[in-house]
């Protein structure tokens, strides 16, 4: 589906080639009233002429000036982050469109709609409509002279019949953009749920090796050894017997075949011991398909090689996590950049354990909580934890917002 910000760029890209057609038309001597605004209503007053170069050169650059205001702010909006100081960013878009023409303040009433959040995009559209009328009173355009003679529409029918089209015109931009605005919201969340799918299908992925090498190994070990071993005692039997016989050269072989089962028995322990020794979980795969899975923000990463080496709870735990505090910070915090840090603490002292420990840091660049209440998802986060015998501590909640998880590398 269409970003809500392109189909405004595109709007407002039809305007300017609609205000420069009819701009063109007024400097080559024909009458257009291309601009009918507050400029042009106060230079009318003034004693000017509605196809005065002046005018019309001046309010086509406060075209071109507002065209840009509302593009970057579109752009800004495509992005589905937060744009910064929005409300005060559109008022000046919409004094620009108030000074030039009635119809452009409908497009920043979309605009509007889609970068505000509902209850604010509301009353922006409910002031565009007071504006409107406001301006309407105040600096009336000329009416039109009927060939059959004045108007008999009574004066409060032609206001209410105002009011009514401006609250439609209104009503209609600001629910299109709130349309708008709520498939982009759940084309946000469709994103973040298929990137922490991703991730966890990385990591089920590892632990499903995991699980496969830890069953080589136990078979290799319960089949292999156990017959070797077996043999090693055939073997030191027959050597007692032969030795029995004084058959010295008999006993001779059949000792170094004892020597050699004896030692692969051992080079098949060893094997097992050391396959059993890296039987651990690389979390970095899961953690980079996670940030390439969610295009809203950047989300940088930085792990260090011994926080690669992770057992699989202690990898599950920290994933999920990671997951809960990114799509915070999407969700709640509105962050444009989340860094997340992993590194190892070989001598971490929790609680009355010393041993290493892996350190998770998730820092973003949101809007914070300057009022911190816990909800579901830190509460969960800081129970994982506890049960791996670690914890979670929220070390920054203005500006942005940082929290920080530590743990012991296996469980």
């Amino acid at each position: 589906m269409t970003q809500p910000g392109v189909v405004l760029r595109i709007a407002v890209l039809s305007v300017c080639l609609l205000e420069l057609t009819a701009t063109v038309a007024s400097l080559l001597g024909y009458r257009s009233d291309a601009f009918d605004g507050v400029v042009a209503a106060i230079y009318l007053r003034m004693g000017g002429s509605s196809n005065d170069r002046l005018l019309v050169l001046s309010c086509f650059f406060l075209v071109l000036l507002f065209a840009w205001a509302f593009w970057r702010l579109a752009v800004i909006s495509s992005t589905e982050q937060a744009p910064r100081a929005a409300l005060s960013r559109l008022i000046l878009i919409d004094l620009l469109a108030i000074c030039v023409t009635p119809g452009l303040p409908f497009l920043v009433t979309a605009l509007a709609a889609v970068v505000l959040r509902a209850r604010a995009a509301f009353l922006f559209a409910l002031a565009q409509v007071a504006i409107s009328l406001l301006l309407n009173v105040l600096l009336p355009l000329p009416e039109p002279v009927a060939a059959n003679g004045p108007s008999n529409v009574p004066a409060w029918l032609d206001g209410l019949g105002l009011v009514m089209a401006m609250v439609a015109l209104h009503g209609m931009a600001f629910g299109l953009g709130r349309m708008a605005a709520a498939e982009a919201e759940k084309r946000r969340w469709l994103q973040v749920m298929l990137a922490e799918r991703l991730s966890a299908e990385q990591l089920q992925a590892e632990q499903l090796r995991y699980s496969e090498r830890t069953l080589m190994a136990r078979e290799l070990h319960d089949v292999v050894g156990h017959h070797l071993t077996a043999l090693n005692m055939q073997l030191q039997l027959g050597g007692a017997l032969l030795q029995r016989h004084k058959t010295e050269g008999a006993s001779q072989a059949v000792e170094k075949a004892r020597e050699c089962a004896a030692q692969l028995l051992a080079d098949v322990r060893a094997a097992v011991s050391q396959q059993r020794s890296s039987q651990r979980i690389d979390l970095s795969a899961a953690l980079h398909a996670l940030a390439e899975g969610i295009a809203l923000i950047r989300i940088e990463l930085d792990i260090a090689p011994g926080a690669r080496d992770l057992s699989p709870r202690v990898a599950h735990a920290l994933l999920r996590c990671v997951q809960e505090a990114v799509t915070n910070s999407v969700r709640h915090a509105q962050a444009s950049r989340v860094r997340i840090t992993l590194s190892v603490d070989e001598m971490a002292d929790i609680g009355a354990a010393m041993s290493p420990h892996i350190r998770v840091s998730i820092d973003d660049d949101g809007k914070g909580a300057p009022r911190l209440n816990p909800g579901n998802g830190l509460q969960g986060m800081a129970e994982r934890m506890a049960e791996l015998g670690g914890r979670m501590q929220v070390l920054r909640t203005h500006p942005g917002f940082k929290i920080e998880l530590c743990c012991p590398r296996t469980v």
